[in-house]
């Protein structure tokens, strides 16, 4: 075993690749123009929409205090960070013919990408159980989602993403690249990145199955299971009010297939890549960003209400009226 790590550290020594190219999403300068102005369109929504959702509710003591919109600040504040990610060098490549981004500044964006990706499906995963709790045990909904557990919950969305970005560092930077450096992408990612590799990536392939790949797929079953729950207690128990918590539910679960379906694909996939892959990563590192504020506060009357009552003051400060 020693050896082999010896190997490896070896192999890394001997690597020439210092920068990757990205192949991005065209090669027509017409094409790419218009796309830098469509991007930073949804670039801008997503920044004003997610801040503005995060300003509401820690601006509201009594959205600050209820579970679902603690948890809501939290996936906004995630996607805000999400979309910064990869969006801006995306946009600044548009405008550029040579797109290039270089090692170190991969793994960054494989970490940050990882990090708050994985944090997100967690939080999402946490939400769904708020809503069961919420509906089939109303009672003692708020004794369970106590302010403690919110917190407590929360921090472990934030680790579990950490102990999953550190993991997909581990299985990229023990590689050699030894040439070629072009990363049929608009962004750094560890499918791409390990068939650059000189060497056998067979392992390294099953464990990002492992770690990507049934991560993504568990915490989909899960959420699948909790709204099923959710659906068949409506149906038995609830009649009253059932079509605005059936209207909320639907709601959750297009975030929940536009960020899990395309991961599922692209992860759980094992030992081949295409490029319409980048076409999926897309949804969830800018369209669910941008959808979520929609998805979240247009049918949410107390959202609505909260952000009407922002002022912004000359100081810049967002106040109560």
């Amino acid at each position: 075993m020693s050896l082999d790590i010896l190997g490896l550290m070896k192999k890394e020594q001997d690597s020439n690749v210092t920068e990757f190219v990205l192949l991005g999403l065209s090669s027509s300068w017409e094409l790419q123009l218009f796309l830098f102005l469509l991007f930073l369109f949804f670039y801008i929504a997503i920044v004003l929409g997610n801040l503005l959702i995060v300003v509401t509710v820690q601006v509201h003591a009594h959205l600050l205090q209820s579970p679902m919109y603690y948890f809501l600040g939290h996936l906004s504040f995630i996607d805000l960070c999400l979309s910064c990610v990869t969006v801006p060098k995306m946009l600044g490549d548009f405008l550029q013919q040579s797109k290039s981004i270089s090692f170190s500044g991969c793994l960054t964006q494989i970490y940050f990408l990882h990090f708050l990706g994985a944090s997100e499906m967690f939080l999402l995963t946490v939400m769904a159980y708020d809503r069961y709790v919420a509906i089939c045990n109303p009672l003692r909904y708020l004794t369970i989602m106590n302010p403690q557990l919110c917190l407590w919950l929360v921090l472990a969305c934030w680790c579990g993403g950490f102990i999953h970005s550190i993991m997909q560092i581990i299985l990229v930077i023990q590689l050699p690249f030894c040439g070629p450096n072009e990363l049929d992408n608009f962004y750094c990612d560890v499918p791409q990145v390990i068939k650059l590799a000189c060497m056998d990536t067979y392992v390294v392939e099953v464990l990002m199955i492992a770690n990507s790949g049934l991560l993504s797929l568990v915490c989909f079953l899960v959420l699948l299971f909790s709204y099923a729950i959710i659906l068949i207690t409506l149906r038995t128990h609830f009649r009253q009010g059932q079509n605005k918590v059936l209207s909320t539910c639907a709601s959750h679960l297009t975030v929940v297939s536009l960020i899990f379906m395309p991961c599922i694909f692209i992860y759980l996939r094992p030992f081949c890549s295409f490029s319409v892959d980048k076409i999926f990563s897309m949804f969830y590192t800018v369209i669910t960003p941008m959808l979520n504020p929609l998805i979240y506060t247009l049918r949410n009357a107390d959202m609505k209400t909260a952000m009407k009552k922002l002022r912004i003051k000359p100081c810049g400060i967002p106040l109560l009226c």
